[in-house]
């Protein structure tokens, strides 16, 4: 009966909290911040729950468990920066060529409103490709520029696609960057070839933290896990990125129905128990959500304040749903795509986009992204025959069927 209250408890306060948001519920109450280990400070007083916190690897920074995901125009949207911060979400995650720009700038116009909470961030930016030692330099004062910030916690390079990118020019430029005081700490984001790239890092011994995608459904690659395990033995900091593991393909499944109707039996929504199984990896530092629209703020942080874990069946729901619908996702193994299809480099990011498409439902995005493919890749991507690549593929995707509908859908 306890257990049952706690259940409708919990959905009422979720609820509520997508409704109203989190302010809205608790104000007024005084409430103590989860400490993450037991001999972490005593957290003090405030008037907003905060969000746990755990280590960054080595980097002697406490990051949120729950971090914001800038990926989208912050100078039309100025709101979700000062609710991130009520709640303790100061780890803030952008990239030169998020929004055209507008995301970097959007954080900037914060920062000169309000200088005073630059120090209550922890901020992080990437450098697009192109990026040789140079074209990072150019970048990075470019980043700094445009978010009104002399410097940067940490700088990554993004969407990482071979550990081969770890140069010995890369690694005398970031030891500049730091003795300059322009960044703190230098990695990289990874959404394809992740266990390549993650052993590299591990094996480079300069590298402090990164960000790769993992989910429900990565959990189950034990190459992955290996992986991960490598960079946490290194101290490596690790973030986790598209932590939903939405499919390629749009719609709802029997098997989508059914997690959905679980989840909501426990007291939360589908999304916000994948966040929650996430963290069940203590590994992971933060999750990071993009949060274009403010519901997913509220709720992400509501869930990683609720204090319920997920039980031993709940990750076997997980699990079995993964395998009855590994057919529909893309896991990045993006290295067998390539070769099998020399001289085409793109298939694993068309799926990607086509993700962004058809389950994020972010159309512009995907667009700008598959604009930036070369007409000529294009081209040769329409004139291939994929069956030997969708034989090889561990998750059975329709790849050839789904890049003629990214052709018709992005261009």
């Amino acid at each position: 009966m306890q257990d049952k209250e706690s259940k409708m408890n919990r959905r009422s306060f979720l609820k509520t909290v997508g409704a109203a948001g989190i302010g809205s519920v608790l104000a007024g109450k005084k409430i103590f911040a989860e400490p993450n280990e037991p001999n972490a400070p005593v957290a003090k007083e405030t008037s907003m729950p905060q969000v746990p916190r755990r280590m960054l690897g080595k980097t002697g920074v406490e990051v949120p468990v729950f971090s914001f995901g800038a990926m989208f125009n912050i100078m039309e949207n100025q709101v979700h920066l000062p609710k991130t911060l009520q709640h303790g979400v100061g780890y803030w995650d952008t990239a030169d060529c998020y929004a055209g720009g507008n995301s970097e700038l959007g954080i900037g116009k914060f920062f000169k409103a309000n200088p005073s909470k630059r120090k209550d961030v922890f901020l992080v930016t990437k450098a697009c490709p192109p990026r040789t030692p140079e074209e990072m330099e150019k970048l990075l004062q470019r980043s700094l520029k445009r978010m009104e910030t002399n410097y940067i916690d940490l700088y990554f390079l993004h969407g990482m696609k071979t550990g081969a990118e770890l140069t010995d020019d890369v690694h005398k430029w970031v030891d500049g960057a730091k003795k300059r005081g322009l960044i703190r700490f230098f990695g990289f984001s990874v959404h394809k070839n992740m266990p390549e790239c993650l052993n590299a890092a591990a094996k480079a011994g300069w590298i402090d933290a990164l960000m790769t995608s993992y989910n429900f459904r990565l959990m189950q690659d034990k190459q992955l896990n290996d992986a991960i395990e490598a960079c946490h033995q290194k101290g490596i900091g690790l973030v986790a990125m598209k932590t939903q593991g939405l499919k390629v393909e749009g719609g709802m499944t029997d098997a989508d129905k059914k997690l959905v109707e679980h989840f909501t039996q426990q007291g939360f929504t589908e999304g916000q128990a994948k966040i929650k199984a996430v963290l069940t990896d203590q590994r992971i530092a933060s999750a990071n959500v993009g949060c274009p629209q403010l519901k997913y703020l509220t709720l992400g942080i509501a869930a990683v304040l609720d204090k319920t874990k997920l039980t031993q069946a709940d990750m076997e729901v997980f699990r079995q749903y993964a395998m009855a619908s590994c057919n529909g996702y893309c896991a990045g193994c993006a290295n067998i795509c390539e070769e099998a299809l020399l001289g085409a480099p793109y298939v694993s990011d068309i799926m990607r986009y086509m993700m962004y498409y058809n389950s994020y439902g972010d159309r512009q995005q995907a667009r700008e992204l598959f604009a930036m493919i070369p007409q000529q890749a294009k081209e040769k991507l329409l004139s291939l025959d994929y069956k030997a690549i969708e034989a090889r593929c561990p998750q059975h995707l329709p790849i050839g069927r789904l890049v003629t509908e990214a052709m018709n859908k992005l261009a």
